[in-house]
This record gives C-alpha cells, sequence and structure tokens, in this order.
C-alpha cells in the first residue's frame, strides 16, 4: 500500500524545485525557465497519459490534474504537453524533465549544503508514484488494466534513470504521514520501506525484464484497487495466483521467494512464506494419502505461497493407478476455500505447462496471471557468473573472463538438451572454486595473499562435458 501523502509530496517537491531553482542547477535559472512551472506540466503530462493513452482526456480526470496541481490543464494544454514524445516509451528522452534537473544535482552534488540528503529525484519520483496512483483511484475514474501498464511503464522507466546515475535511494526517506489504514500489523512506514526494499532487489537481478514489468504491473494494480476499498469505493477482485512458464535456472524460485515477500508487504498475505514441493511431495501411492498430504502441504503454506515446481507432473500420466489428479483436485478445493489466505504458484515448462492448465477445467481459470522466464542470454550468464562469485568473495582474473566468456556464449550458441541456464552457471562456478582450491592448496605463500586466495585463473576454468 501507498503510505505517502499526495500534499506533503507535492509540497515537498516544489521545495525541491525552488532550491534547484536558486542553485541554477543545469542553468535553469540563468535561461530563464522555472522548475516549479516545469513540474507542474510534466506531472499533468503524466497524469494525462496515464488515463488515456490517446484521444482527449475525460473532464473530471481533467479537472483533478488541475485543481490538484494548480495548473491550467485544459484539453487544448494536455494536446500541447502531448505533442512532446509520449512518456515511458523512450528508457530517457521520455522521462521528466524536472526529474532530469533533480538527478543531476543528486549526481553531481550540486547543492552544498543539501537538505535533501542525496533525495531530491526521489522525492520527485515518489511524487509522480503516488499522484498516478491517487489520479486511478478516484471514485470517477473507472480503472481498467491499461491505465495501470502505462503507470507502471512510465514509472520503470523514471527508475531505470535513477538507477543508471546511481542516485535510486527508494525506503529511505519515508517522512509523510499515512494517509492510508494500517492493511496488517506491521506498521505503515516500514511496511513500505519493505516493499521499496523487495522491488529493489527484483529490480537488480539480471535480465527478467519482461517478469519484472508484470510482477511492477500486478503490485500497482493491487495498489490503486485497495485505495479504492479505503475510500469505499468498489475495487476489482484480483486473483495472485500465477503460472511460471520456462526452462530450468531462469529465476523462477527466486522470483516466487520475492513475490511471497512482496505480497507480504502489500497486506496481500499473513506471513509471506514461501513453501516449495513437487509432485514427490505431494502424490502418494494409496487412495485417500494424496489428498491428505497435499491437505498437509496447504496448510503448511498458509499466510504465504505455495510455489509447486514442475506441476504438470501431477497430470501428466492421468489414468488408473495415478493420483495426481487427487492432488489437483484437493488443490482447487482449497485456493476457493482460502481465496483470501494463500497464494498458488504453479511452473514449470511451457508447453507441458500448457497441458497442465488444458487437463481440468479449472485450473485456467484459477490461475489468470502467466508470466514467461524466457533463457538468459550469454552476457546476462556471465553477469550472473561475476554476482555470483562477488558473493563469494572470488574474481575471475581477465584472461579468466575472456575464457569464461567464451565458454559461456558456446554453450548459449550450442544448447544441449540439458541446459539449464543459471544452474549451469552455478555448477561452471562451483567447479571452478574447487579446482582453485587444488591449485593454490599446492603453492607456497599462498595462504598469505588475499589476491591469490580470491582470483580465478583461466586454469581453473572446466568446461561442460
Amino acid at each position: 500500500m501507498e503510505q505517502l501523502d499526495l500534499q506533503a509530496l507535492l509540497a515537498q517537491s516544489h521545495t525541491v524545485c525552488d532550491a534547484l531553482q536558486r542553485a541554477d542547477v543545469g542553468s535553469v535559472r540563468s535561461e530563464g525557465r522555472n522548475l516549479d512551472t516545469m513540474l507542474r506540466g510534466d506531472l499533468a503530462r503524466f497524469g494525462a497519459y496515464v488515463v488515456q493513452e490517446e484521444g482527449p482526456v475525460p473532464a473530471d480526470d481533467l479537472e483533478f490534474i488541475r485543481t490538484t496541481l494548480d495548473y491550467p490543464a485544459s484539453a487544448p494544454v494536455i494536446s500541447g504537453l502531448r505533442s512532446r514524445k509520449s512518456p515511458g516509451m523512450m528508457p530517457d528522452s521520455g522521462n521528466p524533465q524536472s526529474l532530469k534537473y533533480a538527478v543531476l544535482s543528486d549526481a553531481a552534488q550540486k547543492l552544498r549544503p543539501d537538505p535533501f540528503k542525496g533525495q531530491a529525484a526521489m522525492y520527485l519520483y515518489d511524487t509522480f508514484k503516488v499522484f498516478g496512483k491517487t489520479l486511478l483511484a478516484r471514485p470517477e475514474h473507472d480503472v481498467r488494466p491499461g491505465d495501470v501498464t502505462r503507470l507502471t511503464t512510465y514509472l520503470e522507466s523514471m527508475e531505470k534513470m535513477l538507477r543508471e546515475y546511481a542516485v535510486w535511494r527508494a525506503g529511505s526517506q519515508k517522512t509523510y504521514q499515512a494517509t492510508e489504514p494500517t492493511v496488517s500489523a506491521q506498521d505503515p512506514k516500514e511496511q513500505a520501506a519493505e516493499l521499496d526494499e523487495l522491488l529493489g532487489e527484483l529490480a537488480a537481478l539480471v535480465g527478467l525484464d519482461g517478469v519484472k514489468r508484470q510482477v511492477n504491473t500486478l503490485v500497482n494494480l493491487i495498489q490503486v484497487q485497495r485505495m479504492r476499498a479505503a475510500q469505499g469505493m468498489k475495487a476489482t477482485d484480483i486473483s495472485k495466483h500465477m503460472v511460471f512458464l520456462g526452462n530450468p535456472g531462469t529465476g523462477k524460485t527466486t522470483v516466487a521467494r520475492l513475490l511471497a515477500k512482496i505480497y507480504r508487504a502489500l497486506g496481500v498475505l499473513r506471513t509471506g512464506q514461501l513453501v516449495e514441493v513437487d509432485r514427490s511431495g505431494m502424490v502418494r501411492g494409496y487412495i485417500g494419502q494424496t489428498a491428505t498430504r497435499t491437505q498437509e502441504v496447504i496448510e503448511e503454506a498458509l499466510g504465504g505461497v505455495l510455489f509447486i515446481d514442475e506441476a504438470y507432473a501431477l497430470t501428466v500420466n492421468k489414468g488408473q493407478g495415478d493420483f495426481g489428479q487427487e492432488a489437483v483436485d484437493t488443490l482447487l478445493k482449497t485456493m476457493e476455500d482460502h481465496r483470501d489466505d494463500i497464494v498458488v504458484i504453479v511452473a514449470g515448462y511451457t508447453d507441458l505447462m500448457e497441458q497442465f492448465l488444458d487437463s481440468n477445467p479449472g485450473l485456467r481459470s484459477r490461475f489468470a496471471n502467466v508470466i514467461h522466464f524466457d533463457d538468459y542470454s550469454a552476457d546476462q550468464l556471465l553477469a550472473i557468473l561475476l554476482q555470483n562469485l562477488e558473493r563469494q568473495e572470488y574474481h575471475l582474473s581477465p584472461k579468466a573472463e575472456k575464457r569464461a566468456w567464451e565458454m559461456i556464449k558456446n554453450r548459449v550458441a550450442h544448447k544441449p538438451a540439458n541446459f539449464a541456464n543459471a544452474r549451469d552457471v552455478r555448477n561452471f562456478m562451483e567447479r571452478a572454486i574447487a579446482n582453485h582450491a587444488v591449485r593454490v592448496a599446492s603453492l607456497d605463500g599462498a595462504s598469505e595473499s588475499k589476491e591469490i586466495l580470491g582470483t580465478i585463473e583461466p586454469e581453473d576454468l572446466e568446461d561442460w562435458e
């Protein structure tokens, strides 16, 4: 749930603009431009884009934009603003001009002393985020999925710029009064900070751009609907169950674990634990045992996420003597009985999961959110290798990095039947670390050199068989 007060954010953002104006950041003052007016125009353009990608903006939306921003948001004015490049479509050129000045100030430390502690851009980012969600949550606006998708795309574009310039500080300046009721026992400010941190972890994962966009869209949709409910308005019942489609090692379990925590931070789930299981953990050999075991697994997952990997194995051998269908039937009943206290994610290969969803009339209707996990590219797998080595306090020498890149590139270009993406990289890394240990153990004085103990050389790298 959004925990920042819009009016407080607007007031603080205007203070930010005034400070940047006085400091003449980016020569905005000397060139005769007014940063505060620029911000109001950027917010008006953003609001118009979110509620209506093309065509006239509804009169009630224009009125909200005009009165909230104290900006002349008439139809001709909005049309003029839209004549510029549509926001959110390009990674940089579509971002608000006012935000770019704040980014410049934070990145170059233009304000001295800096009353915003390097977070001027984050104040403006939060203002756009809360303004957009408040606009969609109004009684007069009938929110549509496309609205939330455009909101997500725009916010992603701004966030990408903030991260590229190393001024992203999500969760660090939540100083405004909360305006929405607490949705769990957790403190609202802590809840908002936790959500920001978790979404930051998601954004930091290598690749998975489409996955990140779908998760962020779902988060925004949930937040807007809960804001509407808090105002006594009709809120759409959003399905939170998911299907993850993709090959092994593409980050499905990692994202599922993050989602469990994200749902908890949103107040959707009580505890946010992830219970991971496959067919062997649910299906037993006698009538009645499978239903009992499946129910036990479900009860363990209540309040959190039940993640069923290779879920297609439950129905692939439908026939006499197989009890996989019994597990599916029990699962469907529980999803209905505990619809507000459990989220189920089923995962597996794309083709086999399509067969799984078609095996029972109730399955496809229960899992409205389908997310595709693409294979990683060679560049992404190398980035994952370097990231994982760094966590273990190792690094590749320049020659080793060049050799690893060639080996990974060849692996991707000639994918074997057992290709497992990041799992392959993990195994590759573990073998390299083991080979490094054998080599270093025989070197005199190696125990006294951190460089030797932490550097993987080309001879440590063992190709896939």
